[in-house]
């Protein structure tokens, strides 16, 4: 395939009138642009409009809570398990 895209540059070229040696860098050379090409599509893809919320969604993830919910700012929730105390007389005994 590598070999299929060079050699028709090199035709496009030769229709042209231009004289190209075809060598090891002009293959590297279309490989390059065919990366380039590659790099700005998945850019632009990254960074369309449409992508907003699923990429906000998968900001989220690390914030769910066990449950699959994300927590408020509004103050504690009950949905969860309670943290104010110990939990079966944990910490309740002096040394």
């Amino acid at each position: 395939m590598r070999w299929t895209l060079s050699l028709l540059i090199y035709k496009a070229l030769a229709l042209h009138g231009v004289d190209v040696d075809m060598d090891i860098n002009v293959l590297r050379g279309a490989i390059l642009l065919v990366l380039i090409f590659s790099f700005l599509g998945l850019w632009a893809w990254a960074w369309s409009r449409k992508r907003k919320p699923a990429f906000h969604a998968a900001s989220m993830l690390p914030l769910e809570e066990d449950f699959g919910q994300i927590p408020s700012n509004d103050g504690p929730s009950n949905d969860g398990p309670n943290n104010d105390g110990p939990v079966d007389g944990e910490g309740s005994e002096s040394c």
